[in-house]
């Protein structure tokens, strides 16, 4: 279950209902799916075959259409990272860096966990949104964020996008942003 950190006061958000309206609140949608829908099989799989992702696209097709007809989605994939990813410090470090886009970023997370570094309202500054399996979240166009692996370093997740051609990342210089 997500779970939101406060990185000015350090306060933690926890539960579903918290976490969604403390979420809301800040203009970013999140929701749960049922992670124990997927096959044992694939929920702590990060090297997938073509065939396996799309078992899990496959798994969650009704939430996935239910959301890109909701928010307006196209087109949506699988993406998958671990140690075993090629060139994987390069992908972090690409993503580690905060950021807009033109549109939503959108992660409903199957397997692994992953965090979401955004910002919030002036009163709140910056917050780290900590996602597992079943948790999804969709960072509005124009906010800035980031997104990168935790500790154990693996994420399944479902991207959904707007724009056929994926998300571009815009560079967003603010000199009140600190790594933690």
């Amino acid at each position: 279950m997500a779970q939101v950190r406060i990185r000015n006061t350090n306060e933690i958000i926890s539960g579903e209902e918290n976490v969604r309206s403390f979420l809301s609140a800040q203009g970013v949608l999140y929701e749960h799916w049922d992670p124990n829908k997927l096959a044992p099989s694939l929920r702590d799989k990060y090297v997938l075959s073509d065939e396996e992702k799309q078992a899990i696209l496959d798994t969650y097709e009704g939430e996935i259409r239910d959301l890109a007809e909701r928010r307006g989605y196209r087109t949506w994939d699988l993406i998958s990272l671990s140690d075993t990813t090629p060139n994987i410090e390069e992908l972090l470090k690409k993503f580690e860096q905060v950021h807009t886009h033109t549109e939503d970023e959108v992660r409903a997370i199957t397997a692994g966990n992953g965090i979401f570094i955004i910002k919030g309202s002036d009163d709140i500054g910056y917050m780290d949104v900590e996602l597992e399996a079943g948790d999804v979240i969709s960072v509005p166009e124009e906010k800035p964020h980031y997104f990168t692996l935790m500790d154990n370093r693996q994420i399944v997740a479902v991207r959904l996008f707007i724009e056929t051609e994926g998300w571009i990342a815009h560079p967003y210089s603010d000199p009140t942003f600190q790594q933690a």
